[in-house]
């Protein structure tokens, strides 16, 4: 991959990694109430779901969106129950029992990275992105290791980059909520946003 290649593949991720989606909307809702820290490690996860479907991509695994579709059936809904349970707890918290300290202690940092990773996980037709993506920047017949461990690296920074960018946005906005009426209306629309991506990730095809 060449130099101009590789920058080209770096912006295309970026704005792949920006995309609205389930991860994106869980993103948003875990960054409205908790913050842009908070975030890291559910970004992490998905990220590297992403990586290990791009070197699925890069091996010619493709056969695997189709031979194991009963088991992302399973993932995939296992993801959405998930995300739909989180969102009713955001709901249902009132604000002055600190809402966000009890969210940042129940969800540690493994946990956020599990569901981030289940998220995308869940999606088998990123593997079918990246093996229509992946043939413009690089030879696959030709590919080396070298080659494989620099499209992973690029991968890992420009979906990082762009998630956690969503997620200081995001996080930057929450502070313009401080009465207890704002924050249960913060803490009601993050529940929903959450809620929405758990339906939209059991409810897609």
């Amino acid at each position: 991959m060449s130099f101009e290649s590789a920058l080209t593949f770096f912006v295309a991720i970026f704005i792949f990694a920006i995309t609205p989606g389930p991860g994106i909307f869980a993103l948003l809702a875990r960054a409205l109430v908790s913050g842009a820290r908070d975030c890291i490690a559910l970004a992490l996860g998905m990220t590297i779901s992403d990586i290990l479907y791009l070197i699925f991509a890069c091996l010619g695994l493709a056969a695997i969106a189709k031979n194991w579709g009963e088991l992302f059936t399973v993932i995939r809904f296992t993801g959405a129950a998930y995300l739909i349970y989180l969102g009713v707890g955001m709901w249902r918290t009132p604000v002055d029992d600190g809402f966000t300290a009890q969210v940042v202690k129940r969800m540690s940092p493994l946990g956020s990275f599990v569901q981030g990773f289940l998220i995308s996980a869940s999606n088998p037709k990123v593997i079918l992105f990246y093996i229509a993506f992946l043939p413009t920047f690089m030879d696959l017949t030709v590919l080396s290791v070298q080659d494989i461990a620099l499209a992973a690296v690029l991968t890992l920074a420009a979906l990082m980059l762009g998630l956690m960018l969503i997620a200081t946005m995001a996080s930057r906005a929450r502070r313009y909520f401080r009465s207890a009426r704002a924050m249960r209306g913060l803490n009601r629309s993050a529940g929903s946003i959450m809620v929405g991506a758990g339906a939209f990730l059991a409810a897609k095809s």
